[in-house]
């Protein structure tokens, strides 16, 4: 059976942490592939900044070089609110011998209880918990605890220092960098 990792996120934009998170994950876990998959409306936090494509390309452009890694369009396809069981439910039907597990940050972990059919999800798949800075990973869920370097980045932090002037280069993989100074996301003027 292929075991699959899910990192799912805005990646407005995606930063050198989520794939060192997925990195540390795969070889922890013993997974097989990571599958990054952009969502288009998050339900626990407002809109995306830029548009889905944008999203898309940032994320295809800084995995293209790392065969375990893969990107699904599957949400940006769907449209409206993503939610993490709609998702489940649609890659077990296309790929039911894979076996999925889903990725996710201390601070999602707090939130799990308010995720639609939650219950129905944790009996599907296998939560994968990352710490991250003033965060635990309590919960009544069963959640694989991974431990990985602790990045202290944030995608609205890169957005607020873009805003402001300051440098980001070196917190995205090159290929993120050179994608939004092309298409001058996030640039206030």
């Amino acid at each position: 059976m292929k075991q699959i990792g899910i990192l799912g996120g805005t990646f407005d934009p995606p930063h050198i942490g989520h794939f060192i998170i997925a990195d540390e994950v795969k070889y922890a876990c013993g997974l097989d592939e990571i599958w990054f998959i952009p969502t288009n409306e998050p339900p626990h936090k407002r809109k995306a900044t830029s548009t889905s494509e944008h999203r898309l390309h940032m994320v295809e452009k800084a995995t293209e070089h790392t065969a375990y890694f893969k990107v699904k369009s599957m949400e940006l396809d769907r449209r409206g609110t993503s939610y993490t069981i709609d998702t489940i439910n649609e890659l077990q039907e296309k790929y039911p011998t894979f076996f999925f597990s889903f990725i996710i940050g201390a601070d999602m972990v707090e939130y799990l209880p308010k995720w639609k059919q939650i219950d129905e999800l944790a009996r599907k798949i296998q939560f994968i918990g990352v710490k991250r800075s003033n965060y635990r990973l309590t919960t009544c869920y069963p959640i694989r605890e991974v431990n990985v370097p602790l990045i202290d980045i944030s995608s609205t932090e890169i957005r607020k220092r873009i805003e402001t002037g300051l440098p980001v280069q070196y917190l995205l993989p090159k290929e993120v960098y050179s994608y939004m100074k092309e298409h001058r996301l996030y640039e206030t003027s």
